[in-house]
């Protein structure tokens, strides 16, 4: 479903194999886009989704990389330079969850969920903001969590590295509003993953009864608000926080 050009455009996407950051991708490469996509695991399913979007007409670039690494991270924007000739546009979506309670939480659970959902991002994000700058052009968008806003309880480690996201969007939109770069994040409520697949019905009652429009997103509507963000029907919005949660925090 095409909804904004983004022809002609490199879009960077962290996450990309699965879920939200599958969705994005195919968006964006159904827009125009060529989308460079990292995975961290299951090569073969990024494959697929490759083979999947090439064969349609789309261009897609899949490179393993690990986020809570800065080299690694450094690698993957220097390659969208390399072989795209810029960089058009960042979406932070990787991202993992480690959940329990504070009392059982290990230091390495709270540890690896900031690593990779929050200290990821600013990898990223300092890798973009250079080639970004000298273009004096980029958008940046970054997948946070409504519960970076409301918390939740056994979410400790994932809530706390989502609201950093918030306090992070905000400066570095600052920083860069000058050179025409702008910086949004998206906080999505419940979406349907293969999570939300497994839930029984009751379960399913419970979650969604807190939730106005009495069920979840489809990855494909936060997909479309990230492709929002990108195009230049946005031009003059950045350092915002938008919720996308049928109405849960409203």
């Amino acid at each position: 479903m095409k909804t904004f050009d983004h022809t002609g455009k490199v879009i960077a996407v962290t996450g990309g194999s699965r879920g939200i950051g599958e969705a994005i991708v195919r968006r964006l490469c159904e827009e125009g886009a060529h989308v460079f996509a990292t995975f961290n695991s299951q090569p073969e399913r990024a494959q697929n989704i490759a083979n999947e979007i090439i064969e349609s007409g789309g261009r897609v670039t899949f490179l393993q990389v690990n986020v809570g690494d800065e080299e690694s991270v450094k690698g993957f924007v220097e390659a969208v330079v390399t072989q795209g000739g810029r960089v058009d546009g960042l979406v932070n979506n990787a991202g993992i969850t480690k959940d329990g309670l504070i009392m059982r939480m290990n230091a390495k659970d709270w540890q690896d969920v900031i690593d990779t959902n929050l200290t990821g991002v600013f990898y990223t994000c300092k890798a973009v903001a250079r080639p970004m700058m000298s273009q004096r052009a980029g958008r940046i968008v970054n997948i946070g969590s409504i519960v970076g806003l409301q918390g939740n309880a056994g979410q400790v480690n994932y809530s706390s590295a989502k609201a950093g996201l918030v306090g992070l969007t905000k400066s570095l939109a600052r920083e860069l509003a000058s050179r025409n770069v702008f910086v949004n994040c998206i906080a999505p409520g419940l979406v349907e993953t293969d999570m939300t697949d497994k839930l029984t019905d009751e379960q399913r009652a419970s979650f969604f009864g807190n939730i106005p429009m009495k069920r979840a997103a489809h990855p494909d509507e936060i997909a479309s608000v990230v492709s929002f963000f990108m195009a230049s029907e946005s031009s003059y919005i950045t350092g915002q926080v938008l919720n996308v949660d049928g109405g849960l925090a409203m």
